[in-house]
């Protein structure tokens, strides 16, 4: 590098820091690149850096005029669309806790999180079915905003255009607040209050080549951190997918040039599951670091991913709540298969047994992360779930795992209140809470069975009461009465009826125990 251009490499570096901190990353490329293109959706539209600046300015200066301040409560309930990204940085300029919500939930979980967040602010695509009707129940709403087309009682998105596009005078450095569920049945607000910004200069990037492709919906943590805040942050364009089409992943790879992206295993599957024929139609060589996690690989699955590929998988372990930087190359990986990462310092991570002693080399335990590492958070105004997985200055995630003798993680089952389905977790209380009410439920446990493309399906397992035997007539009946309060990818794709359901001596169900002939002789509990 030239002396002239590592200046300017360390001009810019200083210019994209200072303005993270304040929220005007894109203040930034817009002013550099402003006709570059920022983010493409996979339908063509698309957004330039100058345009993504401008109506992010345009979006603080609207939720301004309705009466939010810098600490208010924004939530976005939007498919991968050009605008998710318009109102996250809006939020991180304005001063104000975005939270985007799963649309896959019903109408009333998406209403529990909205009001949950205390939001005075929601932008809703009009596509989710029965948004408008959930928002109504929503009485702390200030402003409603439509993303493409009419809903009653929202205001148009296009009426950003009444508001000046320039820039802000006086940004406030906003944050994000994503919901993790909980084993009791409603999700949980992750806070994080000292959190770092995300998405500060990074000299990896090559900006006149990279770009990166949004596989996954927006609003997961690791789609949102790094192929739209981390990538647009740093000048990095971004495409993203509306749904997950395997075919069209491959084309819009080989046809943009696409270098990066945020994967999990269920679609490693699903590119491997296409003919030999299909595949070879297709040019990846410009994939330089495709990112994976969120759902445990299974080692056969990967192997083959990187014979195809080449060596470009990074795997990390974390989740909502933070990490402490488990990461592995496909390099350390061929040589330790099924590692997630190397403990990146003695203090950065616990393995633990029922007791709270730290566990041998190799013995399996709970892991515990540190949260000094991570910035700490907090479950909002959920203080009882904040300190039930904290032990001295840690906190789990309820996985089980070990280290071999040179540190390296290997997960080996996970506490069986979470079901991880295609990298998406599904907590089985929340699906209990609605089977119970069935007339013919004594009692239901629902668990995580093995799954050849999925990793795990959900199973309702289920005590009847006395009176009813178990059928199929039956089983259609119950699963029919569970899709009309859970959203689908939730309901159990089968139920299994037993004549008692294995309790503690304090009266709790023993879902561990219900959950363990189904993963019988295998080396893997997850």
């Amino acid at each position: 590098m030239s002396e002239a251009a590592e200046l300017e490499s360390i001009d810019l570096k200083a210019r994209v820091d200072a303005a993270v901190d304040s929220g005007m990353c894109m203040a930034v490329w817009a002013d550099l690149k402003p006709d570059k293109t920022a983010v493409t959706e996979s339908s063509g539209r698309s957004r330039t850096f100058g345009e993504l600046n401008a109506n992010a300015n345009r979006l603080v200066r609207l939720m301004r005029a309705h009466g939010l301040q810098a600490g208010d409560s924004v939530a976005i309930v939007c498919s991968n669309r050009v605008e998710f990204p318009e109102v996250l940085f809006a939020t991180l300029r304005g001063g104000f806790r975005m939270t985007p919500v799963n649309w896959h939930l019903k109408p009333d979980e998406i209403a529990y999180v909205v009001d949950n967040c205390e939001a005075k602010a929601v932008f809703a695509d009009t596509r989710i079915a029965g948004v408008a009707e959930a928002m109504a129940a929503c009485p702390n709403l200030k402003l409603k905003v439509a993303i493409g087309g009419d809903l009653p009682g929202f205001i148009a998105y296009a009426e950003i255009e009444a508001h000046s596009g320039e820039n802000l005078t006086d940004p406030v450095r906003g944050s994000t607040m994503l919901y993790s569920s909980g084993t009791t049945g409603r999700p949980k607000g992750v806070y994080k209050p000292n959190a770092q910004a995300v998405g500060g200069f990074d000299p990896v990037y090559d900006r006149e080549v990279d770009k990166h492709i949004c596989t996954g919906p927006a609003y997961h943590a690791s789609p949102l951190a790094g192929d739209i805040r981390r990538a647009l942050n740093n000048g990095v364009p971004t495409v993203l997918m509306d749904r997950w089409d395997t075919e069209e992943v491959l084309r819009i790879i080989q046809d943009e040039r696409i270098t990066r992206g945020h994967f999990v295993p269920i679609m490693f599957q699903r590119m491997l599951a296409l003919p030999e024929e299909v595949r070879a139609k297709y040019d990846l060589s410009s994939l330089k670091r495709i990112t994976h996690g969120a759902a445990p690989c299974p080692p056969e699955v990967k192997r083959a991913m990187i014979e195809w590929l080449g060596p470009v998988l990074f795997e990390y372990y974390a989740g909502s709540e933070g990490g402490v930087g488990f990461t592995v190359t496909s390099d350390d990986w061929m040589k330790r298969p099924g590692t997630v990462g190397r403990r990146p310092h003695k203090d950065a991570a616990r393995i633990l047994d029922e007791n709270g002693e730290e566990c041998p080399v190799g013995v399996p335990g709970a892991i515990y992360l540190s949260l000094k590492d991570q910035g700490g958070f907090t479950y909002y105004k959920d203080d009882a779930k904040t300190e039930s997985n904290r032990r001295d200055g840690y906190f789990t995630m309820g996985d089980v795992g070990y280290f071999d003798e040179d540190d390296w993680l290997f997960l080996t089952g996970r506490s069986a209140e979470t079901i991880i389905a295609g990298g998406v977790n599904i907590y089985p209380q929340e699906i209990d809470n609605e089977l119970i009410k069935h007339p013919a439920v004594e009692d239901s446990c629902t668990v995580g069975i093995p799954h050849d493309e999925w990793g795990e399906e959900v199973r309702a397992v289920i005590q009847l009461k006395a009176g009813y035997e178990p059928s199929e007539a039956l089983k259609r009946e119950i699963l029919d009465y569970a899709a009309q309060a859970v959203a689908k990818f939730k309901i159990p794709r089968s139920v299994d009826f037993v004549t008692e359901l294995p309790r503690s001596e304090a009266g709790k169900i023993q879902r561990n125990k219900v959950r363990a002939p189904y993963w019988e002789g295998r080396a893997r509990a997850i």
